[in-house]
């Protein structure tokens, strides 16, 4: 790359990114402007201002984006019920196109030249960052040191750290510890013993939930209110977006909810095992669900669930900000117009119980769906010709010899 002058680095404050900053600065012969975001991960963020200081970085963002995070990326994503393979809900995913929007910003604020991140050459995160700078800013310049430089082990990192005066906290000896990333989502491990996937994780790895069998012996109810699918408020309380998923981190994971061990399937081709601890969003997934399930249009409330796959993937691979994942957006948020009440829930030893679900806008006719006398409500008769019709093309079938 040429007539690289400035550069904004998404910034942690760790070992890696703290090399990063440094080898920037050596390499390129730029200048560093640090971006750190506060996106619920519950980390101090101050000490990242002072090592950037100690650097010479002299343009440092740090920045509270929770509510942002929740009520623009988190709460669309949602209304999708999105669900990667199954399982996954994609919380590192949804907070790389935020990140990649400020650091456009910040460079576009601060005439930089490039924008530069930690993920390595391995991993999904490369093509999240670069896919949401790309379509934000075509000709920005990124710079992915893993994928340049010849510090390859953490041992290489740390010696860097040794020669440059970097101070590194929590050192393990040599040995690597687990590959984690938080927000007001999830947090996610990969690395060490998880790189087995046949070992089971420590119990002492998980730093958001109890264990299902150490929960409570007794339920938590709650009620969640919803407004056009989004939470609005938790038992009668109004609570901002990003309060109302930290509430339900808070309880959820008392209540030993939220734990997942996955192996996916990275977008650059490989598996990976990673166990993800998503308290908040596995209740958000169950309590939306049950919303819709008496408020949406049974063909509609069908359409979402057969685009549900597309849109996880198009989350999880980076296209947030692809015209693709935009249309099916608008039709996804113009479902959600009647997805309005409440769902009550019980949680208890990592299970979330739908125990009732209310609407103003429920679709649910009890007069019709009674077994009791509907009082004319809806004539059973109707239904024989339906079957017929229904089955006229089995029955044609049949009578030509044709095996089912």
């Amino acid at each position: 790359m040429s007539g690289i002058k400035k550069v904004v680095l998404a910034y942690s404050g760790g070992l890696d990114t703290s090399v990063i900053a440094k080898w920037l600065m050596e390499t390129y012969q730029c200048e560093v402007v640090t971006f750190t975001a506060d996106l619920g991960q519950g980390e101090e963020l101050e000490p990242a201002r002072a090592k950037a200081k100690a650097m010479g970085i002299k343009e440092i963002y740090i920045e509270d984006l929770r509510e942002e995070f929740v009520r623009d990326f988190v709460n669309p994503m949602f209304r999708a019920n999105a669900l990667y393979e199954g399982e996954y809900l994609l919380g590192t995913s949804i907070a790389r196109p935020l990140i990649a929007k400020r650091l456009v910003e910040i460079a576009n604020e601060t005439g930089a030249d490039a924008i530069a991140h930690g993920a390595t050459g391995k991993g999904n995160d490369q093509v999240r960052f670069e896919l949401g700078a790309y379509a934000l800013k075509p000709g920005i310049q990124v710079i992915a040191p893993w994928r340049e430089w010849d510090l390859t082990s953490r041992d290489k990192l740390l010696a860097y750290c040794e020669e440059h005066n970097i101070p590194v906290e929590k050192k393990r000896g040599t040995k690597s510890p687990y590959s984690m990333d938080a927000n007001l989502l999830h947090i996610s491990y990969e690395g060490d013993i998880l790189e087995n996937p046949g070992a089971e994780p420590e119990e002492d790895m998980w730093l958001w939930s109890v264990s299902p069998e150490n929960a409570p012996d007794t339920p938590t109810y709650i009620e969640l209110s919803y407004e056009k699918g989004d939470i609005v408020a938790i038992d009668g309380e109004k609570m901002s977006p990003a309060t109302v998923l930290a509430h339900l981190n808070k309880v959820a994971g008392a209540n030993g909810i939220g734990r997942a061990d996955l192996v996916e399937n990275r977008y650059v081709g490989m598996k990976s095992r990673g166990c993800y601890e998503t308290p908040g969003g596995t209740v958000m997934l169950k309590a939306h669900r049950a919303i819709e399930s008496v408020t949406l249009d049974r063909e509609l409330a069908h359409l979402k669930d057969e685009l549900m796959p597309k849109y996880a993937s198009l989350v999880y691979n980076g296209y947030w900000f692809a015209p693709e994942r935009k249309a099916l957006q608008q039709l996804i948020d113009y479902s959600q117009q009647y997805v309005n009440g409440t769902v009550r829930l019980k949680l208890y030893k990592g299970n979330v119980i739908v125990v009732g679900r209310e609407s103003a806008d429920s679709l649910f006719d009890v007069n019709i769906a009674t077994f009791e006398d509907d009082a004319g409500a809806y004539n059973q008769a109707d239904a024989g010709g339906f079957i017929k019709l229904n089955a006229l093309r089995l029955r044609i079938a049949a009578n030509k010899g044709r095996k089912v």
